[in-house]
């Protein structure tokens, strides 16, 4: 490792293997020779004179990419591709003279992006399942614990632990809803040529606009692809770009929602993210137990949907068939947005799969809540033995006010139930009053909800998937 150079954190710090290597140049000059080899097969199909000994000597020779070979021309010529082009004809003689024949830069350089976009939405997908699988764990396990919850950040009518965790799942699944349509409409540039007319391969072939047509479909199916963009220009329109870090951005956003809540939990101490024995949380602070991972999620996230706005704005500036302004940003953009929502998803995952739930700490802030929330019930009760509704809702307020007053101003319990059970006018004992008090009395269908979320919506997610495997991510923090 090089410490006098600047390395991309989101590389030495945050993504997992597996996205570093799709974005890596072993990745991309590989593909290229997949790609020349598959237009060389295709030509040589359509009767253009390639021969199988020299598809044949391209292929012996895909994978040892004379590397040593290539940056020596590339100083000579100042140009990536003609330098690998002589590279690998300086491995195969026999095929030197038909590498790249009728294609351009953008013929190696843009579907080789597009080749490396959709694998790596592909493990952004998995990683997705992921994590639904685990908090699909979560809710189950959780679905009957009623906690508070809040609208605004005060406390509102009860809800379960299990029902929150379907919340940030609902999430996710919008997401993946979005990964997978972007991964079904994926297609290749094909060989445009320079503008997108197919010019040259329409004089290799001799005017047969059919054969020129059949060389994109047949480069498309020697991919893995069911087609080619239609028409485009030198590129292919950079309003994939675009949409590819849209969707990562909604990925960003639903993430960056759940570490939220995650930092707000573990400050009322009802759930925390995993903490190691040997964890320091605070260089200053030694009893700290700091949501690091959590605050990373965020960080990253905000990162990720700011770095959405880069293709936004170089599709809308782009000029006719071609311009250059583009690919600067794209080369930095597009990876670092794929390598920033790897390293959320491995921390979003770690963070799932290692919550700490306190049921007692849930329970006291229940309880200390519950008597305000109980008394529509406790009005209602008393209406039913004869009481006066808005006489019952009027003592209700007065006696809401003075308990929130010894809660707030002298830091004393709630003691709403003891003052009504004094009031004459609700003719209920206090004993009474508290039978009245069971939390799960006031979580309404959210364990049902859980229930039927997990059955409805997660498990044919996990079923579709089921044979799905991700690398185990390493989390430093």
């Amino acid at each position: 490792m090089s410490r006098d150079v600047y390395e991309s954190p989101l590389s030495a710090r945050y993504a997992g293997k597996e996205m570093k290597y799709l974005f890596s140049p072993d990745m991309k000059f590989r593909t290229w020779r997949r790609l020349w080899i598959a237009l060389a097969e295709a030509e040589m199909e359509l009767g253009l004179p390639v021969t199988q000994e020299q598809v044949d000597e391209l292929k012996s020779h895909a994978e040892d990419i004379n590397y040593e070979v290539a940056q020596a021309r590339e100083k000579e010529v100042r140009h990536d591709v003609m330098s690998h082009v002589y590279a690998y004809g300086q491995q195969c003689p026999k095929a030197a003279g038909i590498i790249h024949l009728g294609a351009t830069s953008c013929y190696v350089g843009d579907n080789t992006d597009i080749i490396v976009m959709t694998q790596a939405l592909e493990l952004v997908r998995d990683k997705l399942v992921g994590v639904l699988r685990v908090l699909g764990k979560f809710a189950a396990e959780y679905k009957d614990l009623p906690t508070l919850a809040f609208t605004h950040f005060q406390p509102a009518q009860p809800t379960t632990v299990g029902k929150r965790a379907t919340l940030w799942m609902q999430d996710l699944l919008m997401d993946l809803e979005d990964v997978e349509y972007q991964l079904s409409k994926a297609k290749l540039l094909g060989s445009k040529g320079t503008t997108g007319t197919q010019a040259s391969f329409l004089e290799l072939f001799e005017g047969d606009h059919e054969k020129v047509k059949e060389l994109d479909r047949k480069i498309a199916e020697k991919l893995g692809y069911q087609a080619c963009f239609p028409v485009s220009g030198q590129t292919y329109s950079r309003k994939l770009d675009s949409q590819m870090l849209a969707v990562l951005s909604g990925i960003a956003q639903s993430a960056a929602k759940f570490s939220n809540d995650i930092r707000l939990l573990q400050h009322l101490k009802e759930v925390e993210e995993p903490f190691e024995k040997g964890q320091i949380g605070s260089s200053a602070m030694a009893y700290k137990r700091n949501p690091m991972r959590s605050e990373r999620i965020a960080s990253l996230a905000r990162y990720v949907i700011a770095d959405a706005v880069n293709p936004a704005m170089t599709m809308a500036a782009q000029w006719f068939e071609r311009t250059l302004d583009d690919s600067a940003n794209k080369r930095i953009s597009v990876p670092e947005a794929f390598l920033a929502v790897d390293g959320i998803l491995n921390l979003y995952g770690n963070v799932a799969d290692g919550l700490v739930v306190y049921p007692k700490v849930i329970e006291q802030h229940m309880l200390r809540e519950l008597p305000f929330m109980a008394t529509e019930n406790i009005m209602m009760d008393a209406v039913k033995r004869g009481g006066n509704r808005q006489e019952l809702h009027e003592r209700i307020r007065i006696h809401s006010m003075e308990a929130a007053k010894v809660v707030k101003e002298q830091g004393g319990e709630n003691d709403l139930l003891a003052r009504i059970a004094a009031d004459p006018v609700f003719g209920v004992t206090l004993s009474e009053l508290q039978d009245v008090l069971q939390p799960a009395k006031y979580v309404g269908r959210a364990p049902r909800q859980t229930e039927e979320f997990l059955a409805g919506s997660v498990d044919p997610v996990l079923e579709k998937y089921k044979d799905m495997e991700t690398e185990k991510a390493e989390v430093t923090v």
